[in-house]
């Protein structure tokens, strides 16, 4: 997708944007992780995101309470940083990746979440910015990132309306270039925590592109926050059959991108013009319901139910007239098959 860093934050954008998630689905294996990126290019995305950070950079080393991860597929891992140990991405394989994205002309950019890993997506040429949803608290983070002045996405998953404000305010003092994803940082998430009605809302408040970031396990949600006035998707993608990778249990295989893409790209057509209420056209109204001659008559023969019925296709009178023509007489003689005229009786 040509211009895609302009689409993104452009409210006026009519094409549906489907961003692939690349997360932690690589298995700690850089072979897993660029089988992945070469399906995703093959797939045609729109724009692959990394996320860059090292588990340091996240939390610390910690067995306190605050540390455990108490239930959910994750508390396998115990602690958060033995999960983002497990889920983290090195930075080299992104390097290594980016490069195949670019030879490939494939957009690309990526989730920072401190100093370090912002300056390394300088060096990379990163073209935009996530704000993942944990880090909306972060403002000395937000602040590092307005000042690139490049577009920058925010997740909503976490997020009271006082931390989306401030956090929006402190990049409209460098810049406009921002976009909002509706989120439940829930994984996988459950319909009825979406309330995806509230889209239209952000719209109205934030007069910015909207969009949402999907962590349930199908594609419903993504095709209604369409319905809803999102113009981005985000979606977790993995390798088809991938059961093992950090977040494999609510991202969605690879080879579902371009079904997915084709649905969101058809969802305007489908719902079309809401004044077009009736469109049967001239050819399909011939296949509606007339008056047709069942059997044969002849001349002065009465009309009665059994010589003229209702019946497809449609290129005789309308069945509204056919009570008051039982009993009038034919002018001339008309075989069984013939499509009744008004003017065939007296």
């Amino acid at each position: 997708m040509k211009n895609v860093f302009n689409k993104l934050i452009d409210t006026n954008n009519k094409e549906k944007i489907l961003i692939c998630e690349i997360s932690g689905n690589h298995s700690n294996s850089f072979y897993h992780l660029k089988k992945l990126v070469v399906e995703a290019i093959k797939q045609k995305v729109d724009l692959i995101k990394f996320q860059v950070y090292t588990p340091d950079s996240l939390t610390i080393n910690s067995y306190q309470k605050d540390f455990i991860i108490k239930k959910g597929k994750w508390s396998k891992r115990k602690t958060l940083f033995r999960l983002f140990e497990k889920s983290y991405t090195p930075w080299i394989w992104i390097k290594n990746l980016i490069k195949i994205l670019e030879k490939n002309k494939i957009n690309w950019f990526a989730s920072a979440f401190d100093k370090d890993s912002v300056d390394f997506l300088e060096k990379m040429n990163c073209r935009a910015y996530k704000i993942a949803s944990p880090e909306i608290t972060d403002v000395n983070l937000i602040e590092y990132l307005a000042k690139k002045k490049k577009p920058i996405v925010f997740s909503t998953g976490m997020s009271e309306s006082k931390d989306l404000n401030l956090a929006v305010n402190i990049v409209k003092k460098h810049h406009n270039k921002y976009a909002i994803l509706k989120c439940i940082s829930k994984y996988p998430a459950n319909y009825k925590d979406l309330n995806l009605s509230s889209i239209e809302k952000l719209k109205k408040k934030y007069k910015c592109a909207i969009g949402f970031s999907d962590h349930t396990i199908d594609d419903l949600s993504c095709i209604l926050a369409i319905t809803q006035g999102a113009k981005i998707i985000e979606k977790h993608f993995k390798l088809d059959n991938d059961n093992n990778s950090t977040d494999s249990h609510f991202s969605m295989p690879i080879s579902n991108y371009k079904i997915l893409k084709k649905k969101l790209s058809s969802i305007k057509i489908c719902i079309g013009n809401k004044n077009k209420i009736f469109t049967a056209s001239k050819l399909l109204m011939k296949d509606r319901r007339s008056l047709y001659i069942s059997e044969t008559v002849k001349k002065g023969d009465l009309a009665n139910l059994k010589n003229i019925r209702s019946i497809r296709p449609g290129y005789g009178a309308h069945p509204k007239h056919l009570k008051n023509l039982i009993g009038k007489k034919f002018k001339k003689k008309l075989k069984k098959g013939t499509a009744l005229k008004l003017n065939h009786l007296i």
